[in-house]
């Protein structure tokens, strides 16, 4: 059978049921890679067009003898394969469109403070775009808590240190006036004055150098010099330095080291961390109670520990511990002895994090329990 107006008309109706069917079972596949890669879309549209070509070939092939070459036929059946792999292409190519605007539309409704929600059905690509946005503004959300609790904070360093500095100083200032003025002539008297204001000298020395040190940690400018250091020696240490404080409080200090615990650490750094942790059980530790200091390793972990028998520290509080300038309420509010301005803890926390450590607070027994672990050191 030749070329012939009639061939064509018989031709072209197999042509496009096998196209229509061909082109359904393709939007099919596409709706079941939507979610799958770009790529994998694409292929399916050119599978859909060879599909679709050869069998509408194959069918006017079955529905026509074909004598010879018919041109006008096989143009027939190739336009209408091209024609429906171009439908596919445009379904598939408004389907990525609008899975694009929906994920620019879910991103410009984010708020600077709130949680990206990817919309669903992305393909692959668009999936892993919507998954890198989430992360990053996740990452920006907790940067703009951080940033928003160490602004209270720093409120907060202000309100305490305003206060703990004007009460030494007035202080300070009446005891200078009456020696000036001539108020005070006993020598007694006098003697007791000059050493009530070097102490308080020295409180505020060391209140200064606590805020220098806090600084340093927050603007993350503290250098650590590492070694390998024994936690044992650093334990003796600092109990040998916070020997008067305890004997003049009526505490008594005790220490436990089972084996020898070797970490890389800045000894000076990390002995001023343990120092503040040993100094402020100490001052919570009523007259004849016990501070324990145990050091020992578990798992290639340092574990270092202070307890003492404040009495314990309300359950709310204990998250708050560390912040700067938390005093907390009863038993570990300090008394007319005072406890600076309520940086050690905190200090003790940003050299324990320095050195890729975690501190931690636990109620145990008559107080509460310090804990530090540090990595062991090979």
């Amino acid at each position: 059978m030749s070329s012939t107006p009639s061939g064509i008309l018989v031709a072209i109706p197999v042509a496009g049921g096998v196209g229509l069917l061909v082109a359904l079972a393709g939007l099919g596949v596409l709706r079941l890679l939507r979610e799958r890669s770009i790529g994998a879309m694409l292929a399916a549209v050119a599978v859909v067009t060879v599909v679709a070509t050869l069998g509408g070939v194959v069918a006017a092939t079955l529905r026509m003898i074909i004598e010879s070459a018919s041109g006008d036929v096989v143009f027939g059946v190739v336009a209408i394969g091209g024609l429906v792999g171009l439908g596919v292409a445009a379904v598939s190519a408004r389907r990525i469109v609008t899975a694009g605007r929906r994920l620019v539309a879910a991103v410009h409704e984010i708020s600077p403070q709130g949680r990206f929600v990817p919309p669903p059905g992305l393909p692959a690509e668009l999936g892993t775009v919507a998954r890198a946005l989430e992360e990053a503004y996740e990452r920006l959300r907790l940067a703009h808590e951080r940033e928003r609790a160490l602004e209270g904070a720093r409120r907060d360093l202000v309100a305490w240190v305003s206060h703990d500095l004007r009460t030494p100083l007035a202080g300070v200032r009446a005891m200078a006036e009456a020696l000036e003025d001539g108020v005070v002539t006993d020598p007694k008297t006098a003697g007791r004055y000059h050493a009530q204001i070097r102490r308080e000298v020295d409180r505020l020395s060391d209140m200064v150098g606590d805020l220098f040190e806090l600084s340093r940690i927050h603007a993350g400018a503290l250098r650590l010099s590492r070694r390998r250091v024994g936690l044992g020696d650093l334990v003796a240490d600092a109990l040998a330095g916070a020997e008067p404080l305890a004997r003049a409080k009526g505490v008594r200090l005790a220490a436990e080291a089972t084996e020898a615990v070797p970490v890389q650490a800045d000894a000076g750094e990390l002995s001023r961390a343990l120092r503040n942790l040993v100094v402020n059980a100490i001052r919570h530790t009523p007259a004849d109670g016990t501070v324990w200091v145990r050091v020992l390793a578990e798992d290639g972990v340092a574990c270092l520990s202070v307890a003492d028998c404040c009495g314990g520290i309300p359950a709310g509080d204990l998250s708050r511990v560390f912040d700067v300038a938390f005093r907390g309420e009863t038993a570990r509010t300090p008394g007319a002895g005072g406890a600076g301005a309520g940086l050690g803890l905190a200090i003790a926390r940003g050299i324990v994090e320095a050195h890729q450590g975690a501190i931690g607070v636990v109620n145990a027994g008559p107080g509460c329990r310090f804990e530090i672990r540090l990595p062991l050191a090979a």
